[in-house]
């Protein structure tokens, strides 16, 4: 007989199975900590969040349409937790004004409960004890609020409204560590002064957080980093380490310098004292990748060898990654609220959703891509079936007549 392969039907729907994964933090702590039900004696904090990951993994576009498809679930509810679908107008209401940083800490909670779990175990050959990746993305609003995306529009058009996710990540995990919601306009750099590193820490990101101010900071605390150099940057060569000469298709290090740069320390307010100034020396390297592409990358460790601060750069792509699933595979075309905490939370709970989705992948062992996994789960949220036999399965066919009920059913007509 051979190996049964087939997608099982269970007693829940694959959403429970999504939200079972959310009951293994402790979430009455964090309602209790922010006080997070105490204007709510229906819509519960708990019950808010499973209607805001119906909606993400759903792909909904209103908040008619998610209270309208918990409606539509009938005896599913109960499955949830639920004793009802929500009224529009209060889960509205609830969305405007429960705070998001409840969000936020449910999504911080899942971060550390599953860490270890996501951790790659992949190792860079390299003597930092870790190696941390940041980056932002841009979500643009049509909106009056968060006003500052790009540059002002032709014809005296309107300006668009947006905000910014900064995320840090740990290059062997695919989940934020740090994660910071700002208005568009606010300049990247000052990501950089909230963070908390240890010492021999590696930080990658590009050149938007070119900040060199704190760049002396770090080099203090021996925290490490690489970047790309700004075009427009104006730096004294202090002294030519090596040279090459350019082979075409070639993956090389051409040259590699010790330079110095200037910059104006700051006072305790942040503000630059113009009157004064310092200098930083960094190591300058100017890399030709496989496909003919040049780099500038600064770092400051001199321990580790160009090609490695090359190798170091490639490994922000896993940052790029994660935002491209992020905005592909869940909603943020459309926002279910027009506040900003209405905003916040819906990114909050995107960022929920695309964590369990990926604790699920790993779980499954499955070869599927992301999006597949997904889609697939999208398309049978309220499906009865085993969400990891659903993900493992490569069969084009679900065959009824051996599932276990009806196997039951079977016997017992035979008995008779």
């Amino acid at each position: 007989m051979g190996k049964d392969t087939e997608i099982k039907l269970v007693g829940q729907p694959i959403f429970k199975q999504v939200i079972d994964l959310i009951e293994r933090v402790n979430i009455p702590s964090i309602v209790k900590k922010h006080d997070s039900d105490r204007y709510y004696k229906a819509f519960k904090a708990k019950t808010h969040l499973v209607t805001m990951l119906f909606g993400i993994l759903s792909r909904c576009d209103s908040m008619t349409e998610i209270c309208e498809g918990l409606r539509a679930m009938g005896g599913k509810l109960n499955h949830l937790g639920l004793d009802k679908s929500p009224a529009k107008s209060t889960a509205s209401d609830g969305l405007r004004n429960r705070p998001n940083k409840f969000f936020e800490d449910v999504y911080f909670s899942l971060v550390d409960r599953y860490k270890s779990f996501l951790s790659d175990s992949r190792t860079f050959g390299l003597t930092f004890k870790e190696v941390l990746l940041i980056d932002s993305t841009t979500i643009r609003l049509f909106s009056d609020i968060l006003k500052g995306v790009g540059r002002n529009p032709k014809d005296d058009g309107k300006k668009k409204g947006g905000l910014k996710v900064h995320m840090l990540i740990d290059a062997v995990q695919s989940v934020g560590r740090f994660v910071k919601i700002t208005a568009a306009k606010v300049h990247d750099k000052n990501f950089l002064k909230e963070l908390e590193l240890i010492s021999h820490s590696m930080v990658v990101f590009d050149r938007a957080y070119n900040y060199y101010m704190q760049f002396a900071l770090w080099t203090e605390k021996q925290i490490f980093f690489v970047t790309r150099m700004k075009k427009n940057a104006v730096y004294a060569v202090i002294e030519t380490v090596q040279m090459h000469e350019r082979i075409k298709d070639k993956a090389m290090v051409i040259k590699e310098e010790i330079i110095e740069l200037e910059y104006h320390p700051e006072d305790g307010k942040g503000k630059k004292i113009m009157n004064q100034t310092k200098t930083l020396r960094l190591r300058k390297v100017c890399y030709q990748d496989e496909k003919n592409r040049y780099y500038e990358f600064l770092c400051n460790n001199y321990e580790i060898t160009a090609e490695e601060i090359a190798f170091l750069y490639k490994k922000r792509w896993g940052i790029e990654l994660l935002f491209k699933k992020m905005k592909q595979n869940f909603q943020l075309h459309f926002f279910y609220g027009e506040n900003v905490n209405a905003i916040y939370t819906q990114v909050w709970c995107t960022l929920i959703a695309q964590l369990l989705m990926t604790v699920i992948q790993k779980m499954a062992m499955t070869k599927k891509a992301f999006s597949v996994v997904a889609s697939l789960i999208r398309i049978h949220l309220i499906s009865l079936l085993d969400v990891f036999e659903l993900l493992r399965s490569t069969k084009r066919y679900f065959s009824i007549k051996d599932h276990p009920i009806n196997q039951a059913v079977q016997l017992k007509f035979e008995l008779k």
